[in-house]
């Protein structure tokens, strides 16, 4: 690790003011983490009272205990614009500031107050972040969410569930907050950038809805192996057969998760069972044909059942067959790999109050980003020396004249280039057929998966494993920006494709290393599938049923792959902007691990208070009625949520229950948390006679957070997302038919909507792009061809041997 009197918080000099209050206020957090200084502000008539520090007296409750940690070590201050001198030092803060995050509730008398459209017009260069839960934009401005409704209106649910029952919200009470504050930060440190070179600010509506949608579990983006090529209409809440995917195997002391997915992760299994005459023949190297017996399971079941998870995690890995126990998150908090990783740190959350909380869920150059002391903040950015000079489009694209090489691999990587391609850098894909992305499967054809992931990329074929290839990479290291790695700790030193290697070639580098389990501890080297990974994190223990612990449920999203991306993409960006104060380069690590566990910060610290024996709060968790309810219809369900008095008495009316509302006895929370049952029996009964999406728009129009839980394939049809231009369709040439896409990133006004290019083939654009960054020469291309060192399709090989110029789009 490098002196810690050396680290420079990328962030540093960039001055944020934070109007938000709730689970968002995590967006300002994760700036803060990254060096920014955040102030939250509390305006009298536009923002609730800050809310009361937790401590003893009031209970320990996770939502505040969530509170204290964004809010922890930030300036907060009251400016009351209507009291004398109040508007000058409003106008003022917000001349001083880069960036403006603020919450208010569409067409609410606190969004008329702060007048945030004017804010833009007299303060042309500030970046304002505005959220909102449905957007300002659509005609469901007015509709407003909570955890269970985001979850239903993404498609997340379902694919969460047992078949035949309700879905299942997923655990992390703010987990659909948490993954869209990742969204919204990476779009607006992107934006502020992209400030830096024009001078012009922007006015960013985000939607709490469209970011969960794109970075929880999204319907049309990038799949896991095992799904690529699969149909959409047959990943829906297929708990079986990701059950043989990803099995969860019972043992002697719990459960263990397995993958036996490759053909080599077999034979490691084979020989591990000590060569089982009864699975011999060759057709088991078939991933069908393993699925299809249960014979096999059954064996597997019988092997591991004698023997202790940590016995199956250690002899799994000796036969290269991805093992994980699942353990409880309790046991994982005591594993040596989370403590060597120092990923908590004790806090104060509050006078006399302390409690152990994420130190930072990104390293930047080996360093915490948020675990040390900030020093002072560096002298406030004007312009980009760096990227100012580069040339634009002026396609409208915040990231245009950046040029980033993508070695990622599966969800995380593909994200984590494209979410670069689609905001205007040049993206170039190095891959090698010898070790082809995971998500290709054939190489002369195109999975909706794979285009999702890797549009807007180039690619050019190179063996990294010949020192001509390392070379030729290296080459284009030195003219590029950000190099984006998601290999197994190791591999990337040796490929020549490290940090430590590619400084040296390009001291501007900047160099973005993601992994399962983080790039030490006794973890590092391990096989990293997510279900594995949630297995370890004490996640997939979690997502069970009540009262159900072997209901394991998990197994069908592809969490916490796309939000993981985010956190790299963010690291970078903001190594980007230290930059241009640095002329220097840098190193993002991102552990996909840690980044689940920190959307477990609230619950984790607020355990740890109560063990340590604070009092626990004696108010429900939850309103009533809150879940999942059926609708009319087969399979078809409404997540209902009441949040306090308003909402019931609201709630009351529409499900023309008027007993219900004049029962003293419901007239609180408290009182309605004792008869749950009885509510829910009547929502129930009122949800079951109406349509999902009726039930859904009767019950937004009153004021009470609902949403139908959409399928896949509802989703694009939606008319909030058609309003908001959230998908678009696309034939690609190598496909056989139309693909549904993501579509929009940033709704703003100076920010177009993400490029066209559709994914390539392996090596599609090898030739032009040798010539045009390498200089190479037609006959020096060829002869690479023919040596192996660089790879073109096999399309384009065959056309070349048969004489015949090849085809290009």
């Amino acid at each position: 690790m490098s002196d810690p009197d050396r680290y420079d918080p990328p962030l540093s000099g960039v001055r944020v003011l934070d109007l938000t209050r709730g689970p968002m206020a995590a967006v300002g957090r994760l700036l803060a983490d990254l060096g920014a200084t955040v102030t939250q502000v509390h305006l009298p008539g536009v923002t609730d009272e800050p809310p009361a520090a937790i401590g003893t007296d009031t209970g320990i409750e996770p939502d505040s205990v969530a509170c204290a940690i964004n809010r922890r070590g930030l300036e907060s201050v009251v400016i009351d614009p209507s009291v004398p001198g109040g508007h000058d030092r409003w106008v003022q803060s917000l001349a001083g500031a880069d960036i403006l995050i603020e919450g208010t509730r569409p067409g609410s008398h606190a969004a008329q107050s702060l007048a945030v459209s004017m804010i833009h017009a007299e303060h042309p260069g500030l970046v304002i972040l505005s959220i909102s839960d449905f957007g300002r934009d659509t005609d469901y401005r007015g509709w407003q969410a909570t955890a269970p409704v985001l979850h239903a209106l993404t498609s997340e649910l379902s694919r969460s569930g047992i078949p035949g029952r309700a879905p299942l919200v997923p655990p992390a009470a703010q987990l659909p907050y948490h993954v869209a504050a990742a969204q919204a930060a990476v779009m607006t440190v992107s934006v502020y950038l992209d400030r830096l070179r024009t001078g012009e600010g922007d006015l960013i509506d985000f939607s709490i809805l469209d970011g969960a949608m794109q970075t929880l579990d999204p319907p049309y983006g990038t799949a896991g192996t095992a799904s690529a090529g699969v149909a959409l209409s047959a990943q829906q809440r297929d708990w079986d057969a990701e059950r043989l995917r990803y099995p969860i195997i019972a043992c002697k002391d719990g459960h263990v998760r397995i993958c036996l997915l490759a053909k080599r992760q077999w034979h490691g299994m084979f020989e591990w069972m000590g060569r089982p005459e009864q699975f011999a023949d060759p057709s088991f190297d078939r991933l069908r044909v393993r699925f299809s017996s249960p014979e096999l399971m059954t064996a597997i079941g019988q092997f591991c059942a004698g023997q202790t998870r940590a016995e199956l995690e250690a002899a799994g890995q000796r036969h290269g067959v991805p093992t994980a126990a699942v353990l409880t998150l309790a046991e994982t908090l005591e594993t040596a790999q989370v403590k060597s990783r120092w990923f908590f740190h004790e806090a104060e959350l509050a006078p006399g109050v302390s409690a152990p909380v994420p130190a930072g869920v990104i390293e930047i150059d080996g360093h915490r980003a948020g675990a040390l002391a900030q020093a002072e903040p560096h002298r406030r950015l004007d312009v980009a020396p760096v990227l100012g000079r580069r040339q634009r489009r002026d396609e409208g694209l915040p990231l245009e004249g950046v040029r980033v090489l993508d070695l990622g691999v599966i969800v995380v990587g593909s994200d984590t280039g494209r979410l670069f391609g689609d905001l205007g850098a040049e993206v170039i894909k190095i891959e090698n057929s010898a070790f082809p992305d995971g998500l290709r499967g054939n190489l002369a054809s195109m999975s909706q998966t794979y285009a999702a992931g890797h549009r807007n990329k180039r690619s050019i074929g190179i063996d990294l494993r010949t020192a001509q290839g390392r070379d030729l990479a290296h080459r284009l290291v030195a003219c590029s920006d950000v190099v984006l790695t998601n290999f197994k700790p190791g591999v990337a030193e040796t490929l020549g494709m490290d940090y430590r290697t590619l400084r040296e070639v390009n001291p501007g580098i900047v160099v973005v290393d993601s992994s399962a389990f983080g790039p030490t501890g006794p973890w590092a080297k391990r096989m990293g599938y997510g279900p594995l990974v949630r297995a370890a994190a004490g996640f997939t223990d979690l997502w069970v049923y009540p009262g159900e612990p072997e209901s394991f449920c998990d197994t069908v999203t592809v969490y916490p792959d796309h939000v993981a991306a985010r956190i790299g993409a963010l690291g970078a960006l903001a190594l980007l902007l230290r930059r241009e104060r640095t002329s220097s380069g840098g190193a993002v690590s991102v552990a996909q691990s840690e980044v689940m566990l920190s959307h477990l910060a609230a619950e984790i610290a607020a355990d740890v208070l109560v063990r340590r024996g604070h009092a626990a709060s004696t108010r429900p968790a939850h309103d009533a009625p809150w879940g999942l309810f059926p609708a009319a219809g087969a399979d078809r369900w409404v997540a209902v949520t009441v949040r306090d008095d308003a909402d019931w008495r609201a709630l009351c009316a529409v499900i023309d229950r008027p007993d219900l509302a004049a029962d003293e006895r419901l007239g609180t929370r408290s009182g309605r948390h004792a008869q749950r049952e009885r509510i829910d029996e009547a929502v129930r009964a009122w949800t079951s006679a109406h349509p999902a999406p009726e039930a859904m728009g009767l019950l937004q129009a009153a004021g009470v957070p609902a949403g139908a839980a959409l399928s896949a394939t509802e989703v694009a049809d939606w008319d909030y997302y058609v309003q908001r231009r959230a998908f678009r369709e696309e034939l690609h040439p190598h496909a056989d038919e139309p693909f549904t896409m993501e579509n929009v990133q940033i709704h703003s006004d100076r920010i177009a909507d993400p490029p066209l290019r559709q994914a390539p083939l392996l090596g599609e654009q090898t030739r032009e792009i040798a010539s045009e960054l390498l200089g190479l020469a037609d006959a020096d291309i060829d002869d690479l061809i023919a040596a192996g060192v660089l790879e073109v399709p096999p399309s384009e090989a065959r056309q070349r041997a048969a004489g015949s110029a090849p085809n290009s789009r």
